[in-house]
């Protein structure tokens, strides 16, 4: 027959020794409950009390279970590894991350390496990043923020613009590049294309061909769906690439890439940038935090 509840020594007091039992020393299991070892002691003892019998042997700077003591720890520390277990999926539940989409490109070069920055100050936000070259409703995905690339035109009248597109011929410094692009530098280099004609900006044909040159002057072209991938192609000095400035920035910073004409700067105007969207005009405080550090970013980018 069961102990009513009524009757039961408190969960303090089993937790108190269950943490003794767990690291075997009342100086560590003190330690872990954040209290003194003369209360974790009093614990034990109470729970001794209640029971009427000895549960720990107690020696210099060591203790041992007796073999009642055994037999509860067994049982009492399976339950609560139950207990903490449900609690921790519980919180888990209840919390709801901060989840943002932007496209794999702004995600792989401009959100992804930043955030660990805003993780660092804000370590109780949970962040999760959906990165998508596709168009989602927010509130239908349950999506908090999105960053988008798209004209003025496009962006919703809430949208907040975070930054330009400036688009100038970029280089592994390995590949030791000097002075201007000509036939004579294309013919000895390839160049790494972004493959989308819907970017006709990011593509080397009207580049090159408003300095009166071709992709054909090139040694070869190397072709990308995915514009983050080109960019890393471009840093392992697989060729040249055209770099759209405000995602690279970093990369150019730390000498991964470099810049070979100045006269690019800025390079044809496709009036295109990123903007931040909010699904809800009064988010969660958690979401007001990392839309205010993307909008900080991007100022300081």
């Amino acid at each position: 027959m069961s102990v009513p509840l009524v009757r039961m020594p408190s969960l303090d007091l089993v937790k108190g020794f269950v943490a003794v039992g767990r690291r075997m020393s009342i100086t560590q299991a003190a330690d872990d409950l954040c209290v003194t070892q003369s209360a974790i002691s009093k614990q034990v003892r109470a729970l001794e009390e209640a029971l009427g019998m000895r549960l720990l042997e107690r020696g210099h700077r060591s203790v041992s279970f007796t073999q009642e003591g055994l037999r509860l720890f067994r049982s009492a520390n399976a339950s609560l590894q139950q207990l903490q277990d449900v609690f921790a999926q519980l919180t888990a539940a209840g919390k709801r991350p901060v989840t943002v989409t932007t496209s794999t490109g702004v995600a792989g070069l401009w959100l992804l390496p930043r955030l660990g920055q805003f993780q660092q100050r804000h370590p109780q936000v949970d962040v999760r990043v959906a990165a998508s070259n596709a168009i989602v409703d927010l509130a239908a995905n349950d999506i908090d923020l999105a960053i988008r690339y798209c004209t003025e035109r496009q962006a919703p009248r809430d949208a907040v613009r975070l930054f330009g597109d400036t688009v100038a011929p970029v280089a592994s410094p390995t590949l030791r590049i000097r002075g201007p692009l000509t036939g004579q530098v294309l013919r000895r280099h390839v160049l790494l294309e972004f493959d989308d004609a819907r970017r006709p900006w990011l593509q080397w044909g009207d580049w090159l061909s408003a300095r009166g040159l071709a992709v054909t002057h090139a040694r070869g072209v190397l072709r990308f769906n995915q514009y983050e991938q080109m960019i890393q192609a471009c840093v392992a000095g697989q060729g040249l690439a055209l770099g759209r400035l405000e995602l690279i920035g970093p990369m150019l910073a730390d000498a991964r890439l470099a810049l070979l004409q100045r006269d690019a700067i800025p390079g044809p105007d496709s009036g295109y940038g990123c903007w931040l969207l909010r699904a809800d005009a009064a988010p969660r405080p958690e979401v007001q935090q990392l839309a205010d550090w993307i909008l900080r970013e991007a100022q300081a980018a």
